[in-house]
């Protein structure tokens, strides 16, 4: 009976497949897929269609199913689509046997029906959705690592001379991660002053103040002097509020003060330029650049 179902199934597939892009379609609103080009749509849900079909015919044969569900990840198409249109396709296809099948007599028979369709559909189903939730967290887990490398940086931008700028909030991960690529930094840069600025943090507590202070302190031990830098006036009244005692280390409002204050223990200052110094820099510059 089953084989006789499935038989069934295959050789309308152009009348079950019509029958469920027209109800997918009137759900286009509602499963996150709205905005999306009906051209391309369309082209998605016959090749969906074309996926589930395969799959029955070759005993549940997954190459098609794994390239398809690839490709809904890169698309960026809600897992949502998925679960929706195998549902829509188990109610088309349970309704087109049972109003086309002769011979079906009794519960039983029907009972049959729809336990063929639910054999066709399950693995399709627990195929699709463990192949797109495993791209989604590779992806995931890749944006990760790559927001972990963006998250603390440090950056020379002079002879002994370095900066991590922070942007956002700080926890314990975070806080570790910066500790490693500032000490890493310094030996790799042979830096003398690191300047942390966290104009970009927008809360400082105990538990960040605590971090940027073991930062600090883990800095002078290797040798190097640190400045945190982007002290803003609200800021400043929450770490004074706090009790917390930032008097080892030095602290200035902007990264322009910090940086004025690195060059002077690396004893370097900014001098301005006269007129005629000027020239003979930008004549400089300038034949640097022709390659003379």
């Amino acid at each position: 009976m089953d084989r006789k179902f499935k038989r069934m199934v295959l050789d309308n597939r152009d009348e079950i497949m019509k029958m469920w892009m027209d109800k997918l379609r009137d759900l286009k609103e509602e499963n996150y897929t709205v905005n999306i080009n009906d051209g391309l749509y369309e082209s998605t849900n016959r090749e969906f269609a074309t996926v589930i079909f395969s799959s029955m015919e070759n005993q549940g044969a997954t190459e098609g199913v794994e390239q398809f569900s690839e490709k809904l990840i890169h698309l960026g198409w809600p897992l949502s689509y998925i679960t929706d249109g195998l549902q829509i396709f188990r109610r088309v296809t349970v309704d087109f046997i049972l109003e086309n099948a002769d011979d079906l007599k009794g519960m039983d028979h029907i009972k049959i029906a729809f336990e063929s369709v639910e054999d066709w559909i399950a693995p399709i189903i627990r195929q699709l959705i463990n192949e797109y939730t495993g791209n989604w967290e590779q992806i995931v887990s890749l944006q990760r690592v790559a927001l972990q490398e963006l998250s603390a940086p440090l950056i020379p931008v002079m002879g002994g001379i370095t900066i991590m700028p922070l942007i956002g909030t700080i926890d314990s991960e975070r806080a570790k991660l910066i500790m490693e690529n500032l000490l890493q930094g310094v030996v790799n840069h042979n830096s003398e002053v690191v300047l942390i600025d966290i104009t970009g943090v927008p809360v400082v507590d105990t538990m960040v103040a605590h971090h940027i202070i073991q930062a600090a302190e883990a800095v002078r031990l290797i040798g190097a002097k640190c400045i945190l830098v982007g002290i803003r006036p609200e800021i400043a009244q929450t770490i004074v509020n706090l009790g917390i005692d930032l008097s080892d280390f030095t602290t200035k409002s902007s990264l322009k003060k910090g940086f004025t204050q690195a060059l002077e223990i690396t004893n370097r200052k900014i001098v301005p330029l006269d007129g005629k110094t000027k020239e003979v820099q930008i004549k400089k510059i300038i034949e640097s650049a022709r390659g003379e």
